[in-house]
């Protein structure tokens, strides 16, 4: 007699195609359709969404692994309710009832636990266990596996099997099985395996520790860290493939300190990018100038901020537009605020300065005062947002939550109207030319060499 529609068996093969295609295919899809939809917002929208719609945008890599995460977990927790789930997923069954299908696969994993336990403690069980209790055992998952297989599925006689199965199970073999201690143990070791690994190549969290990205990044900020978006690092060396170098002008990446003692403790920085391999930078009161090429610049005014005590600095606060990137300089009262340069920037090296122009430990001050570049094997990656943020006294400051690094630039909040106002007008009125031209079209300069006594003395080293 030909079995009925309820009583069917799939195929090994269509099984395997199952599988695949709920947990592979059908997150991939969903997660490429989620980071196209989404990442089609406006690049410095100022609401949640759209600092999400930039974090799409922006970092597609990242987000396609998290939008895949989520769908894969979606899916598998309700994989008994998905198409086909009752032919395919469950031991090809088409007859268990659909709510019993998680408890079918409970016992599926009972019997091999239990068998585990018997194939790698077979000593032990024959010394502690009397003969009659292991046979209880091996008949218990025998009547537990003749229900699983019966043709058709009683739910009745399974739900009898797996509940003495179970019984046996825990009365006899639970010195062997695995503590709730020791499974909590073995998933924080595999999350924290995650982590860094995630840590080593994908995102890793920095905190700034002084003001040389002032106002663009705070003491105290939390920031995350892109670091693929460079290319993904080959292990214990300095080296990408897949690389995307150099880094974009405008960029405010984190590295290594090219000066620093290799065997010594090795100090992240965190700069803003100015000038690529091949560019000749100068420098007039703070302000860059790229191969001859002023970068535009739009005087914001007077600025009173907090450098990490309760004391109030002033500077001067400009906002410059360079490529795709508009941001905030300042410019403190009181220091040197003549000329520097020209610096060549060499092959394979990028040219970094902080937003904070006269107290930064930038390309200018390294090597004696003579300046020089950031390698690009110690590039880390590239700032993405803050993920936690405090102020001078210690208050949490929630509102610079997800602040875009490089996105709309933006002041602490109790900024006065007028210097909010005018920034918004210097958004408004960004310039059409930013991006400066190659180093062949550079017009020499009048002062051909820096001067190493007027580099800035930072406040504090390093940072």
């Amino acid at each position: 007699m030909a079995n009925s529609p309820s009583n069917t068996t799939s195929s090994p093969l269509q099984r395997y195609l199952f599988w695949p295609l709920w947990y592979l295919v059908v997150p991939i899809g969903l997660a490429a359709l989620a980071v196209q939809f989404i990442g089609g917002g406006e690049e410095h929208a100022s609401s949640l969404l759209g600092q999400l719609q930039w974090f799409v945008k922006d970092q597609r890599v990242p987000a396609a692994i998290v939008f895949f995460t989520i769908f894969e977990m979606v899916l598998y927790h309700y994989r008994h309710s998905l198409p086909f789930a009752g032919e395919l997923s469950v031991a090809g069954r088409s007859d268990i009832p659909r709510e019993l299908r998680r408890t079918f696969e409970s016992a599926l994993h009972l019997i091999d636990d239990a068998e585990r336990i018997l194939t790698r403690n077979p000593n032990r069980i024959q010394r502690e266990l009397p003969s009659s209790k292991q046979e209880d055992i091996r008949q218990a998952l025998d009547n537990l596996r003749a229900t699983l297989d019966s043709r058709p599925f009683d739910a009745e006689a399974f739900t009898k099997a797996l509940a003495e199965a179970a019984h046996q199970v825990e009365e006899n073999l639970a010195r062997w099985q695995k503590s709730e201690l020791r499974e909590y143990a073995e998933s924080i070791g595999v999350a924290i395996g995650v982590a860094l690994l995630l840590r080593a190549f994908v995102v890793e969290a920095f905190k700034i520790p002084s003001g040389s990205m002032l106002p663009t990044l705070q003491i105290q900020d939390h920031i995350f860290v892109n670091k693929l978006v460079y290319g993904p690092s080959v292990p214990f060396t300095k080296t990408r493939f897949l690389s995307s170098m150099p880094p974009g002008r405008g960029d405010v990446m984190v590295f290594e300190f090219p000066e620093q003692d290799p065997i010594a403790d090795r100090q992240d920085f965190i700069k803003r990018v100015i000038a690529t391999e091949g560019d000749v930078l100068e420098l007039e009161g703070g302000h860059p100038i790229i191969n001859g090429w002023p970068v535009p610049s739009c005087h914001i005014g007077t600025y009173e901020f907090h450098a990490g005590s309760a004391s109030t600095e002033r500077g001067e606060l400009y906002m410059e537009h360079l490529g795709k990137y508009s941001y905030l300089t300042i410019h403190e009262e009181g220091r040197f605020d003549g000329r520097q340069g020209p610096y060549h920037v060499a092959p394979g090296e990028v040219w970094v300065l902080g937003d904070n122009r006269n107290n930064s430990m930038d390309s200018r001050a390294w090597n004696g005062g003579r300046g020089g570049g950031v390698p690009y094997g110690n590039i880390k990656g590239r700032a993405m947002f803050v993920w936690l943020a405090f102020g001078f006294d210690s208050s949490f400051h929630w509102k610079r939550i997800f602040h875009n690094v490089l996105g709309k630039p933006t002041l602490p909040p109790g900024a006065p109207p007028q210097i909010t106002a005018k920034l918004e007008e210097c958004l408004k009125n960004r310039p059409a030319n930013t991006i400066p031209p190659p180093p062949s079209a550079r017009v020499p300069s009048a002062e051909p060499t820096a001067d190493p006594a007027k580099i800035p003395e930072p406040h504090s080293p390093g940072h």
